[in-house]
């Protein structure tokens, strides 16, 4: 191998170029970091400014959930007085079996 004085001045060229050419990525790689959370704060206000839109209200919610509750206790109580009681499934919605169940419970005769 010879030393090539032409060589070694583009060997460190080279090197000076790839060295250019991290630092410019690093720059590149920072620079979008500060991009991305300057995006992600200008969300942040934005949501902070503006209230949130609901579809579906939190008022109707409670009074779907309350209806929907009262459903399933209604069916639950139909399927374990048909199943359990044999006896007819509209007969839990009568008053007079609340009052024959209220009488049996307190011992009145």
């Amino acid at each position: 191998m010879t030393n090539n004085p032409s060589s070694q001045n583009t060997s460190q060229e080279a090197e000076k170029e790839t060295a250019a050419g991290e630092e410019q990525a690093v720059q590149q790689d920072i620079s979008r970091k500060t991009d991305k959370k300057e995006k992600q704060q200008r969300k942040r206000e934005e949501k902070r400014s503006r209230p949130r839109l609901r579809i579906f209200p939190i008022w109707l919610r409670i009074i779907v959930i309350t209806i929907f509750a009262a459903a399933a206790f209604i069916i639950g109580l139909m399927i374990g007085f048909a199943v359990l009681g044999d006896g007819s499934p509209l007969d839990v919605l009568r008053l007079e079996t609340w009052q024959h169940i209220i009488d049996i419970v307190n011992k009145t005769e």
